[in-house]
């Protein structure tokens, strides 16, 4: 671990924020590195990547990676010792994507009585609604429920539950989620429990975990992770799968979505809809 946390930002045009973001998910090095990017000032073209390396190893091979984009502006500071995370998430007003208003315990006050309301507290894992992929599949979500509701519904990486905790709330009778992080299986299990729903979360990491396997197939699966878990569990979630069955897939970049959109159409899947937001987007397939 650092001495102390570190952030690093690095800022410059957006096919250079692109590029470095893909190469730093292409990194073996950087493998489990929390990053963000995003459209940090629209009319001057600016875009900005976010790092919080936990390291020096990170901090090193991160700073290493964007020296080698001279468009890019990079610095790093130490922060004090405080919970950044849930800090920064305290602040950020709530969101709407569709029927679905997603708040912090701060804004509870806001809450219309026309949406389902998403309490999702700021924690240690990911999926507060903010992010662009989380919006996207959330968005991506509201559609389908146009046609039907699922009855069982599959959340991978699930992070804060936020997603199967949406589907729970629209009349799923079986979500469950699943997270190799056991904070965030903690986070989902306290906000099902604020959102009096009963989704269920497991410490897994993949698809055959028992509790798991136990109730497939599903009807519909979420996997808001990233473009490389993407492609290596595309036949585990075509397994987990019903025929006729939908995935909802994000966590990637634009610029990764035609290889991730390849890997399931090899497999008999169907792209039903694309939904794009910054420069994230999301895949709504179906299972022929």
């Amino acid at each position: 671990m650092t001495d102390t946390p570190m952030q690093i930002v690095s800022r410059g045009p957006r096919a250079e924020a692109e590029a470095a973001s893909a190469a730093i998910d292409a990194d073996i090095r950087l493998e489990g590195a929390t990053y963000s990017i995003l459209e940090e000032d629209e009319d001057r073209h600016i875009w900005r990547i976010d790092a919080f390396p936990v390291n020096d190893g990170e901090v090193e091979a991160l700073m290493q990676l964007l020296a080698g984009y001279p468009a890019l502006r990079t610095t790093s500071e130490r922060l004090a010792d405080a919970d950044w995370l849930a800090m920064a998430l305290s602040g950020l007003p709530p969101v709407r994507a569709g029927r679905f208003f997603i708040y912090g315990v701060h804004d509870r006050g806001r809450a219309p009585v026309n949406a389902v309301n998403l309490r999702i507290e700021a924690g240690a894992a990911f999926g507060t609604g903010h992010h662009g992929t989380t919006v996207g599949c959330l968005l991506a979500y509201d559609t389908l429920l146009k046609r039907g509701r699922y009855r069982k519904v599959l959340d991978v990486g699930a992070g804060t539950g936020v997603l199967a905790i949406a589907a729970a709330k629209t009349g799923t009778r079986i979500a469950v989620g699943t997270d190799i992080d056991p904070v965030s299986v903690r986070i989902g299990r306290e906000n099902a429990g604020v959102n009096a729903v009963s989704a269920r979360f497991v410490h897994a990491s993949g698809l055959n975990d028992r509790a798991v396997a136990a109730q497939a197939p599903y009807d519909l699966v979420f996997a808001n992770i990233l473009a490389r878990p993407l492609i290596f569990l595309a036949q585990d979630i075509k397994t987990a799968l019903k025929p006729g069955g939908v995935a909802i897939l994000s966590g990637l970049l634009r610029t990764q979505e035609r290889a991730v959109k390849a890997a399931y159409l090899s497999r008999g899947f169907k792209v039903e809809r694309r939904i794009h937001r910054d420069a994230w987007a999301a895949l709504v397939l179906s299972r022929r």
